[in-house]
């Protein structure tokens, strides 16, 4: 779970859109993208005359580019509403339902550090191409999977690819389009991403209930193949030859620092992403043997590793999958810590959104995306609250967010308590709603808040790695108060008020998560970077 636009797209923050829907990010989220080089070089109108049909058809371009980030976008959330249905079908235990999503989350997480390095050697152009070829190859085993085992292998494949397309989409956005049509082209992309959030997990919920030919749950995933297939179409005719090229997150421009992808320094950083979540994602079902704190152990060293290799590639001149420097920046170090805290916080909501509603409640997945909506719609106004407050409250925006969002969780605490024997749809509007609205108020502005100190040659890094804890950190709520939520519901599907229990315990561990968030975000700076201000100005 997938992410910080500005004022033209302020609704379209993927992880907004990640966690309005049940979600992921969000991830596989990816905050800021929209602004994650403000240095990349960008076309002079000569450049895209030079395009050729590419200058003439930017806006049937711009089409295919962001038909893929919907897709990314949809693919982290709408597994949530079919992840109790798949368990149910393909089998397994319990862990299966984190899986699912959680695979998809952390292979993100993983791919995301070397995306947009692929997209500086190779050319953004040919890598958004062959991601999204990949993208439709992994869809289709999604829906082709016979077990557990291949959904989940499926679903980190669809997660790397993810990774390769997503970076390359805001840097062709910034390709296309000259400075002054930029605002044009985001304010058609913010809609579009924000009616995806809300509708994707309807959509998806629609899907699995109408059992479209007998396909049921394996629709959510085939539908990527008609779709994806057009934006290839569309992307190989209308986009330019070649570009992004050489140019990117923290690259510079020309092929002096197109540099090679440090292999070792991505195989590191995956090792002690994967040591860390597994075993948080498989204990209670493995009943916590000692191998598994272990693993544990290990991915702090692994990641320390990866850290000390960083530092000494840097030092030989080669190109690090990370500037090292960018963590010498207190406020940043603040900034990291507090998305992988608060985008975990989105694993309870996951767990509440989808398990309790389905497997505890009974309700169908089309009635449990009806029933989440609201927190979608709340989301969607949250987002243009806290774009339009950023710049005037800074960091308080964000607390004042995580406030909102807290009031609206225990909302949710004090239903479940006087639940008896069930919840229905309309019991939890409200606090849906006000939860939902707190989650957009802090999305949209905390990437302009993390990165106000970042120099502009350290912007790719920071923006990858801030992207990378994000996905993590959904992996990591997604495992961890997954196992908190299974642990207290001991497998007893249909036991309702076994589930109520859980459920309020869910939601207080998720409130206890949103209160270290309040905490760290006085370490954040206190103001926003200014739009357009060289980054570190502030």
């Amino acid at each position: 779970m997938p992410s910080a636009p500005q004022a033209p797209d302020q609704a379209a923050a993927h992880p907004v859109t990640v966690s309005a829907a049940a979600p992921d990010q969000l991830g596989q989220c990816a905050v800021g993208q929209v602004r994650t080089d403000p240095m990349a070089h960008r076309p002079s109108a000569g450049d895209e005359a030079a395009g050729g049909s590419a200058g003439r058809w930017r806006w049937v371009a711009f089409g295919a580019i962001i038909t893929a980030a919907v897709m990314d976008l949809l693919d982290s959330t709408i597994a949530q509403v079919a992840a109790p249905t798949i368990r149910r079908e393909l089998g397994g235990s319990y862990a299966v339902i984190e899986w699912v999503t959680a695979a998809y989350a952390l292979a993100m997480a993983v791919g995301l550090l070397t995306g947009g390095r692929l997209g500086d050697i190779f050319g953004r152009r040919r890598v958004l191409l062959t991601g999204i070829a990949g993208f439709v190859l992994a869809s289709a085993a999604c829906a082709a999977a016979q077990s557990a085992g291949e959904l989940i292998a499926a679903r980190a494949a669809q997660g790397l690819l993810g990774a390769i397309m997503l970076p390359q989409v805001f840097g062709l956005i910034r390709d296309l389009f000259e400075a002054h049509e930029m605002g044009k082209a985001f304010g058609v992309y913010g809609p579009v991403m924000g009616l995806s959030a809300m509708l994707g997990p309807i959509a998806a919920g629609g899907l699995i209930s109408v059992n479209v030919l007998g396909t049921g749950w394996r629709m959510i995933f085939l539908v990527n193949v008609p779709v994806g297939l057009a934006a290839l179409a569309l992307g190989a005719r209308t986009l330019p030859a070649g570009s992004g090229s050489g140019s990117g997150s923290g690259s510079g421009s020309g092929s002096a620092r197109r540099g090679r992808l440090d292999l070792p320094g991505a195989m590191l950083a995956g090792a002690g992403m994967f040591l860390l979540v597994f075993p948080l994602a498989q204990g209670h079902s493995l009943g916590w043997p000692a191998w598994l704190f272990a693993m544990m152990g290990a991915s702090v060293l692994v990641l320390a590793w990866f850290g000390r290799y960083q530092v000494r590639r840097q030092h030989t001149g080669r190109d690090p999958l990370v500037e090292p420097s960018v963590f010498r920046h207190r406020p940043y170090r603040a900034g990291v810590v507090f998305s992988i805290v608060f985008t975990g916080s989105l694993g309870g909501i996951v767990m509440i959104f989808n398990v309790f509603l389905q497997n505890g409640l009974g309700f169908s997945p089309w009635h449990s995306a009806i029933t989440t909506a609201p927190w979608a719609a709340g989301a969607f106004v949250g987002s243009a609250v806290g774009g339009i407050a950023m710049t005037r409250l800074g960091r308080r925006v964000l607390h004042a967010g995580l406030v909102v969002e807290a009031a609206g969780l225990l909302g949710i605490y004090a239903v479940l308590h006087a639940a008896a024997a069930g919840v229905s749809t309309v019991d939890l509007l409200a606090p849906m709603v006000v939860g939902g609205a707190g989650m957009g108020m802090v999305f949209v502005p905390l990437f302009d808040i993390v990165m106000a100190g970042v120099r502009p040659q350290e912007m790719g890094s920071a923006s990858g790695v801030l992207q990378t804890v994000n996905s993590l950190g959904m992996s990591l709520g997604i495992a961890g108060i997954g196992a908190i939520f299974f642990a207290l519901t001991g497998g007893r599907g249909g036991h309702v008020p076994v589930y109520l229990h859980a459920a309020q315990w869910t939601a207080l561990a998720t409130v206890g998560l949103l209160a270290c968030s309040f905490v760290t975000g006085f370490g954040l700076p206190r103001r926003a970077r200014e739009q357009g201000a060289p980054t570190g100005a502030q």
